[in-house]
């Protein structure tokens, strides 16, 4: 095999890397209960409910 010709830069290497450090925004849905913004696939924090049960008493 081969070895490169050419040393790789660090911008070039730290470029090719930065692709696993960029922030993705979480999937946000609108909760059918309350209509407030959640988390896909997760209990409602603000409602309690999940797939129009009540999972968690909001009652304090």
């Amino acid at each position: 095999m081969g070895n490169p010709a050419r040393k790789t830069s660090k911008a070039r290497k730290h470029s090719r890397r930065a692709q696993t450090f960029k922030l993705n925004l979480p999937n946000l849905v609108e909760c059918p209960q309350c209509h407030e913004m959640k988390l896909a696939h997760r209990v409602c924090k603000n409602c309690g409910y999940y797939k129009g049960k009540e999972v968690i008493s909001t009652e304090n």
